[in-house]
């Protein structure tokens, strides 16, 4: 079985014991926040093994290896082949600082996205722009209706049923 496919049916089974499942993503997100903690404190060199070697450097299991490696995939500079994923598949960590910020802000994940480590890399101002982009790029705005009595909005004085509404 790969990597990725036994990662998830273990941490999203639908059968496993509900405190089981609290204890590994208690333990996963501690262990996560402190592997981004380590990537943060040099975030210009990029890391770079085997799945194994890589779980071997920060000291951790294989599958929270493995699920750090799908949570963090689409804030790559250059996305893993986590599909078909094995211990020894070569993985590089090397990550888009600014879309790393925002993906963090977009999990809500407010113990990644306000680690101490950030301010190294980006001045107060520019987090708080990351994440307004990132709030206002999932943010749905409705265009205003035009109802058949309104004024048109092309600017004729007319009534919209009697100009560019009557088709």
């Amino acid at each position: 079985m790969l990597l990725l496919e036994k990662w998830r049916k273990m941490a999203y089974s639908e059968t496993a014991n509900k405190s089981d499942l609290q204890k590994l993503w208690k333990n996963y997100f501690r262990l996560e926040k402190d592997m981004y903690a380590k990537l943060l404190e040099n975030p210009d060199e990029e890391v770079k093994g085997t799945v194994k070697e890589l779980a071997e450097k920060f000291k951790i299991d294989l599958m929270a290896m493995t699920g750090f490696l799908d949570g963090i995939n689409d804030s790559l500079v250059e996305p893993n082949p986590i599909e078909e994923m094995t211990e020894d598949t070569v993985v590089s960590l090397k990550f888009d600082k600014e879309l790393l910020y925002k993906n963090m802000v977009a999990a809500e994940a407010e113990w990644l996205y306000e680690l101490p480590q950030w301010e190294k890399i980006f001045d107060e101002e520019k987090r708080k722009q990351l994440y307004k982009e990132q709030k206002k790029s999932t943010t749905i705005v409705k265009e205003e209706r035009i109802y058949p009595n309104d004024p048109c909005p092309c600017g004729s004085g007319k009534k919209y049923k009697k100009c560019c509404g009557k088709n």
